[in-house]
């Protein structure tokens, strides 16, 4: 998302396209979010990646406790659209659940 610190990667070759929300729960992690499945929504950014390398390069930067997987992304205007997600896999005992589904209300940078 713009403003943390995984945007400067994508700003390297992706064009934004919008916000949107995707279904799951999501989980603080301290200096990042982590989404996970569950019954509600979560509220982020949906990029087209303009560079095909770029999807490697965003695997290894999200680590091994992030697995990418295919999700419906719903934008603000109601248009639904397949894309990528990371979902969390790691440890979650020091996890705090974020009920509302919006990182910035809780970490804004």
């Amino acid at each position: 998302m713009r403003g943390y610190g995984l945007h400067g990667v994508l700003a390297r070759g992706a064009t934004l396209l919008g916000e949107g929300t995707v279904g799951g729960r999501l989980l603080d992690l301290g200096r990042y979010p982590g989404l996970i499945g569950g019954a509600g929504r979560v509220k982020g950014e949906l990029y087209r990646l303009d560079d095909a390398e770029l999807l490697p390069v965003l695997d290894r930067e999200e680590g091994y406790n992030f697995a990418r997987s295919i999700a419906t992304v719903t934008l603000a205007g109601g248009r639904r659209l397949r894309a990528w997600v990371y979902r969390y896999r790691g440890p979650r005992e020091r996890a705090v659940p974020i009920p509302h589904g919006d990182y910035r209300r809780v970490r804004w940078r």
